[in-house]
């Protein structure tokens, strides 16, 4: 019956539809599973989107390393045991997989992460799994690197809290680590720039395959319920995410202020103008990947939202951003954040916002262990 039902409703919609005409799911299905995106209905583009630079979905390729870090196995595998390291800390009990869990899908599925002393962090901790595809790191981007990112939980207070040198002379302390940096360096000298290139080297190896999203698109046919084609179809036309979430890491790596700043609330946060201090860019976070996002909530930047039901209506409802006007005054005029012109009301349907985050399901991978056998001691 329900399949019945999904049948009417997307025949109703295509028939009006002029741009794109297509007479029921059945046909959506044959065009969207095969991996040629030119064949693919047209996406539904804002006027706003530079077109020539438009990437659309599809399977992740390999990760690239830079220059100056070359991946190498070795470099891999001591990265993975200092990922997991929490001597890196003052405490000696916060450690990267702290936030960033492998059984979590790379994050914690906390409201926002605790650090030192049990601090409660300002933002929601994103994913890193796929983090190779992203061009700048942290909700505000302040990062420009993986090898610069990984520096930043170390001086925290509210995370590491500790010294570059003391977290240094830890690790060099630890006889067993020399082997391993003789392996991935030539010799066993700690330093802080080796530690965070293996650091990085290790995350870049972290990547989503072949979730059910990937084998649908690859040729799998009848691996998507009518309600998950329904919702690709969706996605990339009526409810518009295509114009943020796009390219195979389903994120443009740009910045947008979607509403979220909170301003005049005690979680106010101006997001990438903290960094850059431009007023452009008040109010702006970093396109998150939607790849795993099934299993990465709370979301938002400040993870106030628990299920995806939550953010897919607050984008229905055009991302409202009400002001309290009692918090206006000198100075405070002129940092009221404006939400993108790219975010409108979208008018879905419940049976459009059903098909929306059952789609979205469909990013998401198998959880992951990771097994260490043991710590160098």
């Amino acid at each position: 019956m329900k399949k019945i039902l999904l049948f009417c409703f997307a025949l109703a919609l295509f028939n009006c539809n002029d741009k794109n005409d297509y007479q029921s799911i059945d046909e959506l299905r044959t065009l969207y599973s095969q991996p040629d995106v030119s064949k693919w209905p047209t996406p539904t583009l804002d006027s706003l989107i530079d077109k020539t630079k438009f990437e659309d979905l599809g399977v992740l390729g390999k990760p690239s390393y830079p220059q100056n870090n070359p991946y190498s196995k070795q470099k891999q595998d001591l990265g993975k045991l200092l990922f997991f390291d929490a001597r890196l800390s003052q405490s000696g009990q916060i450690a990267c997989a702290s936030c960033h869990n492998p059984e979590l899908a790379w994050t914690d599925n906390i409201t926002r992460s605790f650090g030192h002393d049990r601090q409660t962090n300002k933002r929601n901790s994103m994913t890193i799994k796929n983090v190779a595809f992203a061009t700048s790191l942290f909700w505000d981007g302040r990062a420009e690197s993986l090898e610069h990112q990984s520096s930043f939980p170390i001086l925290d207070p509210k995370e590491m809290n500790t010294e570059y040198s003391v977290a240094v002379e830890r690790i060099s302390k630890v006889e067993g680590y020399k082997p391993f940096f003789e392996e991935a360096y030539g010799d066993s000298t700690a330093t802080l720039d080796r530690i965070l290139k293996a650091i990085a080297t290790y995350e870049r190896s972290i990547v989503s395959r072949n979730s059910k999203f990937d084998r649908f698109i690859s040729g799998k046919k009848d691996l998507f319920t009518d309600e998950e084609v329904l919702g690709l179809h969706i996605f990339r036309t009526k409810a518009r995410c295509i114009n943020c979430h796009n390219t195979p890491y389903f994120s443009d790596n740009q910045f947008h202020n979607d509403g979220q700043a909170l301003f005049g609330t005690k979680d106010e946060d101006f997001g990438r103008y903290n960094h850059t201090k431009d007023k452009d860019d008040l109010g702006k976070f970093r396109t998150p990947t939607l790849r795993e996002i099934g299993k990465t909530g709370p979301w938002m930047h400040h993870g106030h939202f628990p299920t995806l039901l939550d953010v897919v209506e607050f984008y229905n409802l055009g991302n409202p951003a009400p002001i309290q006007k009692k918090y206006l005054g000198v100075g405070r005029d002129s940092l009221i954040p404006t939400t993108s012109p790219l975010l409108k009301k979208l008018e879905l349907t419940k049976e459009e916002v059903n098909a929306l985050i059952a789609f979205m399901e469909t990013l998401s991978t198998r959880t992951q262990r990771v097994n260490l056998v043991k710590m160098p001691e």
